[in-house]
C-alpha cells in the first residue's frame, strides 16, 4: 500500500483503494461560521411617538404642525389689531415600505442535518430584515436635508477634512454640525451623529486632548453602532456603513449625518416570521415580513456635512 509524499499513514482521508483507510470518522461542528454584521443604528436615532397609530400597509399618520403666530408692536389708540389665520399644514407619515424573506428546509435536512438550518437562517434573515431597515431609513435622513436646514460642504466642492495647512479638523466638522443646530434652536439633549468608520479613523486622529477622553470610553463600545459611552461636541456617536454615500462633488467623498431625537419618526406595522407546509415536496416554508414607514419631521432639526478623506 502506497501513500503520496508528504501523507500521513494514520490520518490521511479515507481512500478506497487503501486497506482500512474508512476507520477515521470525519467529524462535523454544530457551530456554523455566521457572517459579519453591520452595525444598525436607524432605531437608535429615530422616534417612535406614532408607533400606536398604525395598523397595516398603507396606513397614514396625519400630524399637525404648530402655528406659528405674529406678535406685533402694540401702542395706545391702536386702531384694527392684526390677526393671524391659524394654519392646519400635515405631515403624513405613510407606511409604505415591505420587506420579506423565504426559504426552504427539506425534511432530510431536518432530520439527519448536524445543523438546525432552520434556525440559522431565519437568524440571518432576521439581520437581512434589519439591514434593509437601517438603510432606507439612513438614505431617507440624507435626502431630508432641505437649504433651511443644515447644510456643510454640500455645495460644489466638499470639506477637504485632515491636518494638513489647508485642511479642516474632522472635530471642527463635528463643531459646525452642531453650530448649524444651534442656529435653527435645535435642543441640546439627544443629539446625535452617524457616520462610516472612514470618517471616525480620521476623529481619532485628531490632535484635540479630548479624544483620549471621550473617544471608544466607557462601556458603549460597538453595540448598536454606538462608538462611545460619552458625547462629543454634545453629539451621541454612531457608526454606520449604511451612511450613503454621496455622488458627483470631488472624490473620494462621504456624509456626516447629524440631528436631533425629533427629527425623524420611524413606525413598523408589521413584523412576523411564519413556517407552512410545502405541498409540493417534502419541504417546511419559512418566510417573514417587515413593514414600516419612515419621515423626516423636521428637517431643521438634521444636519449633513459631504467631506473628503484622502
Amino acid at each position: 500500500m502506497g501513500f503520496e509524499t508528504g501523507s500521513s499513514i494514520n490520518f490521511d482521508p479515507a481512500v478506497s483503494s487503501n486497506t482500512n483507510s474508512f476507520w477515521l470518522p470525519e467529524v462535523f461542528s454544530k457551530k456554523v461560521q455566521v457572517a459579519f454584521r453591520k452595525s444598525a443604528v436607524a432605531e437608535a436615532i429615530c422616534n417612535t411617538d406614532y408607533m400606536g397609530e398604525i395598523a397595516q400597509f398603507g396606513d397614514t399618520v396625519n400630524i399637525i404642525k404648530e402655528p406659528t403666530i405674529t406678535v406685533a408692536d402694540y401702542a395706545r389708540n391702536t386702531g384694527t389689531l392684526a390677526s393671524t389665520d391659524l394654519t392646519d399644514e400635515e405631515l403624513i407619515l405613510q407606511i409604505d415600505q415591505a420587506k420579506y424573506f423565504q426559504f426552504k428546509v427539506d425534511d432530510l435536512e431536518k432530520r439527519f442535518s448536524h445543523v438546525n438550518w432552520q434556525t440559522v437562517a431565519s437568524d440571518n434573515a432576521a439581520y437581512q430584515l434589519k439591514d434593509a431597515f437601517d438603510v432606507n431609513v439612513l438614505t431617507a435622513a440624507c435626502a431630508g436635508i432641505t437649504a433651511a436646514s443644515g447644510a456643510y460642504g454640500t455645495g460644489a466642492a466638499p470639506i477637504d477634512t485632515g491636518f494638513g495647512s489647508s485642511e479642516i479638523d474632522p472635530l471642527d466638522v463635528l463643531a459646525r454640525l452642531a453650530r448649524l443646530l444651534d442656529d435653527n434652536n435645535v435642543p441640546e439633549e439627544n443629539r446625535w451623529v452617524v457616520a462610516k468608520p472612514e470618517f471616525y479613523e480620521e476623529l481619532a486622529k485628531t490632535s484635540s486632548k479630548l479624544m483620549s477622553v471621550d473617544y471608544n470610553q466607557g462601556s458603549g463600545g460597538l453595540r448598536n453602532g454606538l462608538v462611545a459611552s460619552g458625547e462629543l461636541r454634545g453629539f451621541k456617536m454612531y457608526k454606520s456603513n449604511n451612511v450613503p454615500t454621496p455622488t458627483g462633488g470631488g472624490s473620494p467623498t462621504h456624509q456626516v449625518l447629524a440631528g436631533h431625537m425629533s427629527a425623524i419618526s420611524c413606525a413598523q406595522s408589521l413584523s412576523t416570521v411564519e413556517s407552512l407546509r410545502d405541498n409540493l415536496t417534502f419541504k417546511d416554508i419559512v418566510r417573514g415580513l417587515l413593514v414600516w414607514g419612515r419621515k423626516v419631521l423636521r428637517p431643521e432639526a438634521l444636519a449633513l456635512a459631504k467631506i473628503i478623506i484622502d
